[in-house]
């Protein structure tokens, strides 16, 4: 089988279902698990290296404004890639490829696997779906996974909910939504910001104030986190 992904996430779900062997192409932000670093990568940013938050912002809106995305799809290395399953995403638009964006004229038709998850159970979703499609048994990992959520909620379940803003981007202002308000309660804090399964919004710092956070966790979105500590 040969497997083309077009969203790191559905990258490491193929390599937790122990078939990156399989994996033909990758996207340029794809580092994990270690033997795709050797693949072809079929995507770009056009977005310059370099460009602060505030700059970022203003190309994603631009290019949305021309219904343009800020990711590029090389269409032939796809084509030349010749897949029998694509995994994409249609969450966002600002953080990687869209399947809208997929060329039209491959030589024989693909499975397309959407991944479009909003929620942790989502994700799980997610996973059988790409399990599905690759011919995987997904559920022994949905059971460790489920697990280690349980072991860790429970670990700091008798603890103080210390109030949590979680901040996607910096500049200008967003929360963090989907599935960040879950991970927030699993660890033991509330948060304070954001609503499990909701998109994240544009903020301001009034908002962030009333809400009266004790923590506040800077994780814009894409960056690793000395990027975001120096952003922050």
């Amino acid at each position: 089988m040969r497997i083309v992904s077009l969203v790191p996430a559905a990258t490491e779900m193929v390599g937790a279902l122990r078939a990156a062997s399989d994996l033909v192409a990758v996207t340029h932000d794809d580092d994990y698990p270690p033997q795709v670093l050797e693949l072809p990568r079929i995507t770009r940013s056009t977005i310059p290296h370099g460009a602060t938050a505030r700059e970022i912002d203003t190309y994603v809106r631009e290019a949305g404004a021309r219904g343009e995305s800020t990711f590029h799809l090389d269409a032939q290395a796809l084509r030349d890639a010749r897949p029998d399953v694509i995994l994409g995403q249609t969450l966002c638009a600002v953080c990687a490829v869209t399947l809208d964006q997929l060329p039209r004229d491959l030589a024989r038709e693909p499975r397309v696997v959407p991944l479009e998850a909003s929620t942790l159970d989502g994700m799980f979703d997610d996973l059988r779906r790409v399990a599905a499609a690759i011919e995987r048994d997904p559920e022994p990992i949905v059971t460790e996974l489920r697990a280690r959520l349980h072991a860790t909620a429970s670990r700091v379940a008798d603890r103080r909910r210390p109030r949590v803003a979680c901040l996607e981007w910096l500049d200008p202002l967003f929360n963090a939504g989907h599935w960040v308000p879950e991970q927030i309660g699993i660890a033991g804090g509330e948060d304070v910001l954001g609503q499990a399964g909701r998109r994240s919004r544009e903020i301001v710092w009034d908002d962030v104030v009333a809400a009266r956070p004790e923590i506040v966790i800077a994780m814009p979105c894409g960056w690793d986190a000395a990027r975001a500590a120096r952003e922050a």
